[in-house]
């Protein structure tokens, strides 16, 4: 026996040395073909103004195999490295990939509306290296495990960035948990719910009650649930107040028929349950996250209460509320109508104070497209028009652009876009330049101005269709990497899409 272990050995350590020389040298090259615009996945990427979670620094970030395996302030990474493994950004802004946890890119079912393959090549345009897909406008929408593979299945080669999948709440699932458990199982980041018509047939809308049962179950995985937080009032003067309106071209028609009530009125039922989410209460672990908040008085007033409480709560908004306001929608522009909708220049000053003191934690796009007929622009019918704003490609400089009067920094930029999205997520290797962190970074040039109109570049299915177009922004994004692939360089993209799709476990 000692024998055959002194004979072994050697051998045993000779294989071993190979498969590590093998491993790390394939670490070192492209891992498929056309997936990156540079030749090598072992680089090092250098600016004056890298965003990390210790300060922004001048120095340099050295990627390898996908991962960040160092990151060094000033000058002393210069030396053994190759000057054509390096890419010097000068003065342009390096810092973590937005992470977008609220789009809808409706695949499978309709494509015509947006699709992974336009989606995924505007978010990495843009600057987004992970979004997290919706469950409706898809079709048929993931509200269970077969959903579920389905949407994997249409996103296998056709995504240029990561793409998780959140799973549908529904009343047809919410009480059936041997369903709930098979989506979660099955890889959902969590689960989305509507508590006011979605508008798509197979997404019905839930209430206080199944929320309760989808939290219960959610617990046990330690996911959120993600609520649009609206709940119709007095339904009957709603639809005399539909029948009767003249001016369905005026914005305010439209503002009146979604007031700040209906979403003060949901969240207040949803505050019932989310005390189960307290330490001790019958939902610990789970998490309750409210979708694009519009109204900035009383709703935020209870999530502030809610979270002084103990409550497992979070709250997000998106940058056209920060952007735009009512006052200034043209009549029969329906490129702005979404829901909730956006409200009055006073609540948006109202919205910056908030997400700048901490009481909102994060940003989103809810990026909504849909075929331009759908939006109705002959008629500007803005009480028929589909809603939802196509924004995924403008997030970042909508959000610096529109924020810059208020002091936003670029730590702040990080913190709504990348940290807080990742955690809310669960995606512990992404939102931070770090070593051990996937290689998903941005680099952008905060002070270059562009215009959005008919020359600009833009990858969206329906370019048309978006509120952002005829904008002046600054902020252009220059190049963004996925796990180390350069999958979009100052126009270009990679030629392959071999970006993940992302699967809790």
């Amino acid at each position: 026996m000692d024998f055959l272990r002194s004979s072994l050995l050697p051998l045993l350590t000779l294989l071993l040395s190979f498969l590590l020389f093998f491993y790390f040298n394939s670490i070192s090259k492209p891992s498929h073909v056309g997936c990156s615009l540079v030749p090598y996945n072992h680089y090092w990427i250098t600016s004056k103004r890298i965003v990390t979670p210790h300060g922004i620094i001048s120095g340099a970030v050295e990627v390898k195999g996908g991962y960040i395996i160092s990151v060094v302030n000033g000058e002393h990474w210069r030396g053994s490295v190759k000057k054509e493994q390096v890419f010097d950004h000068g003065e342009a802004v390096v810092m973590p990939g937005l992470i977008d946890v609220h789009a809808h890119l409706d695949d499978p079912g309709r494509t015509e509306w947006e699709g992974f393959p336009s989606g995924t090549k505007s978010a990495a345009a843009g600057g987004i290296t992970t979004l997290v897909d919706m469950p409706l406008n898809s079709f048929p929408s993931t509200v269970s495990e077969e959903t579920l593979k389905l949407k994997i299945e249409a996103a296998k080669e056709k995504i240029y960035i990561d793409v998780g999948f959140w799973g549908g709440l529904v009343p047809e699932n919410a009480f059936n948990a041997s369903m709930l458990e098979g989506l979660l199982s099955a890889g959902a980041l969590g689960l989305k719910s509507f508590m006011c018509p979605s508008g798509i047939n197979d997404f019905p809308m839930t209430n206080a009650s199944h929320i309760k049962e989808g939290l219960s179950i959610l617990a046990k995985y330690k996911r959120p649930l993600l609520v649009h937080s609206e709940i119709q009032l007095d339904l009957e003067s709603y639809s005399e107040f539909k029948d009767g309106v003249d001016d369905v071209q005026s914005y305010s028609t439209y503002l009146k028929s979604r007031p700040p009530s209906w979403e003060e009125a949901a969240i207040r039922e949803l505050l019932t349950v989310t005390k189960d989410t307290r330490t001790g209460g019958p939902a610990e672990g789970a998490h309750l996250h409210i979708v694009h908040l519009s109204d900035a008085s009383s709703s935020l007033d209870l999530i502030k209460g809610a979270k002084s409480s103990g409550d497992s709560i979070t709250v997000e908004t998106c940058p056209h509320y920060l952007a735009f306001s009512a006052e200034e929608i043209p009549d029969g522009d329906t490129r702005f109508k979404c829901a909730p909708p956006i409200r009055d220049a006073v609540n948006r000053e109202k919205l910056w104070k908030a997400l700048l003191e901490g009481q909102i934690d994060m940003l989103s796009s809810d990026h909504s497209p849909s075929v331009p007929e759908l939006k109705l622009f002959d008629e500007g019918d803005f009480l028929r028009a589909w809603g939802g704003i196509s924004s995924l490609q403008f997030v970042l400089p909508a959000t610096w652009s529109y924020g810059r009067k208020y002091g936003v920094t670029l730590e702040q930029l990080v913190s709504w876009w990348s940290e807080r999205p990742a955690k809310l997520s669960g995606q512990e290797l992404k939102g931070g330049i770090a070593v051990g962190k996937h290689a998903d970074i941005v680099v952008w040039e905060p002070e270059m101005e562009f215009d959005l109109d008919e020359n600009y570049p833009v990858y969206h299915k329906h370019r048309n269709i978006s509120a952002y177009m005829g904008r002046r922004l600054s902020g252009k994004v220059l190049a963004t990497f996925v796990r180390g692939n350069l999958v979009f360089k100052e126009g270009q993209h990679a030629p392959a899409a071999c970006g993940v799709p992302i699967l809790a476990r």
